[in-house]
């Protein structure tokens, strides 16, 4: 099964090495709080573990995440969907439960946004697109890893993408990350 999307960008083959892009709703910055960049990294681990995700690099910013995935054992489209559908029900849980200043502000963002779509979700927190792109050459795979751990460079948090830590981009430098990866290079 393949999902299109409007700008023309879907998943064609579900084994396939895939660029993916995971932007939250309005272009929210919720990942500036450390407890929400937990609840990432630790669904990164769990898919992983459980669900056969191969990880072969990848960068989380304020309010979106670039990955380059592999779903071994499994569909990607379903990896896709278990980590959006897990990471929003414990980010919007994470921001009802936490002394959050902007949880009112937050709340009504996600409600407003899950009342523009057909689903039956009380909150929204991704967009719907993952604007994904199969990794189709040794070319575009190294100008996409080199693309996500630039990423910190330029938006001007870090000099050398090596010291962000919600990076691959330590991994490839030798060094141990956050996230086992799966080098692709």
């Amino acid at each position: 099964m393949s999902y299109e999307f409007a700008d023309g960008y879907r998943i064609r083959d579900q084994a396939a090495t895939h660029f993916l892009t995971f932007t939250i709703i309005s272009w929210i910055d919720i990942f500036s709080r450390q407890v929400y960049r937990d609840i990432i990294v630790d669904s990164f681990r769990y898919c992983q573990q459980h669900k056969g995700l191969q990880i072969g690099a990848w960068v989380m910013m304020s309010n979106h995440i670039h990955t380059i995935w592999t779903a071994k054992n499994n569909n990607l489209s379903d990896v896709i969907r278990d980590f959006k559908t897990f990471t929003s029900k414990a980010i919007t849980a994470a921001v009802e439960a936490t002394t959050e200043s902007r949880k009112e502000w937050l709340l009504y963002l996600f409600r407003f946004q899950a009342k523009r779509t057909n689903a039956n979700d009380e909150f929204k927190v991704w967009t719907g697109n993952n604007h994904p792109e199969e990794i189709y050459s040794d070319h575009f795979l190294r100008s996409k890893i080199n693309y996500i751990h630039e990423n910190p460079v330029r938006a001007g948090l870090v000099k050398d993408p090596g010291h962000y830590l919600y990076s691959s981009a330590m991994d490839y430098e030798g060094k141990k990350g956050l996230v086992k990866i799966d080098f692709l290079i």
